[in-house]
């Protein structure tokens, strides 16, 4: 009886990630608070066989961080993990429809982003602009409205100093914040598995783990550690194992 309860509940999972891999493709939302259930463990949503599905799957799976607003995004090396081709992944990674097709929105809500990332991003080398040049420089996408300058300041991408209120500093929202706690929970992960017997755990309990030093949640770390071949996972007729990669 136990054999059968067993191998019901597996065929049951893997029913329940065929059916939100489904959804993802169609666009669905159910990762956003439609299902009770909002994700599937790592280890039945590990792996898969199309980018734009990875990317939608981690991005709906991205961990909520308190006090601090940081738009999801996604590591190269975690869709190295769930992608086995990866030469694929770079490859589609470079089709625009990949990145666009992700969240829809209004062309008028992105427009002056369109104009910065390609007017500005693509031509200005040094690490700060002056106004009259990111206006000259934005109006070839279209006509600039001080409003376009605020949005870029409150996106976070720009920065006015405060010794010239006509000089401003690129920027990269939450990065220090982000880079220390994406550092932080690479070491605490790495050290934890370290100080095992076998520096090796069971992929379903490491996953309900807490870090200590990392808002970022451990699904997070483990793709960003598996895919960048820190660490490696091994199936065993009980579940994935996760353990750490020999140097």
């Amino acid at each position: 009886m136990e054999e059968a309860s067993g191998s019901s509940n597996i065929t049951n999972r893997k029913r329940k990630r065929e059916s939100q891999v489904e959804d993802l493709q169609s666009g669905g939302n159910f990762y956003n608070g439609d299902s009770p259930d909002q994700s599937l463990s790592l280890e039945e949503s590990l792996t898969f066989s199309d980018t734009l599905i990875a990317l939608r799957m981690m991005r709906a799976q991205f961990p909520k961080i308190d006090k601090v607003s940081v738009q999801p995004f996604i590591l190269r090396s975690q869709l190295y993990s769930s992608l086995k081709d990866r030469t694929q992944v770079d490859r589609e990674l470079e089709i625009d429809h990949v990145v666009k097709n992700l969240e829809p929105k209004k062309k008028g809500d992105l427009a002056v982003f369109d104009w910065f990332k390609t007017h500005v991003i693509m031509t200005k080398l040094e690490p700060s602009i002056q106004h009259q040049e990111l206006c000259l420089l934005l109006s070839a996408g279209g006509k600039v409205k001080e409003e376009h300058i605020s949005l870029l300041i409150n996106a976070g991408i720009l920065t006015r100093q405060l010794i010239d209120p006509n000089l401003y500093w690129f920027a990269i929202p939450s990065i220090g914040f982000l880079l220390k706690a994406l550092s932080q929970g690479r070491k605490e992960l790495l050290s934890f598995l370290n100080r095992r017997k076998y520096k090796e755990m069971m992929l379903a309990p490491l996953e309900k783990k807490h870090l200590r030093l990392s808002p970022l949640d451990m699904r997070f770390h483990l793709r960003d550690l598996i895919g960048s071949g820190h660490l490696k996972t091994v199936q065993t007729p009980t579940g994935l194992v996760v353990r750490v990669s020999k140097d």
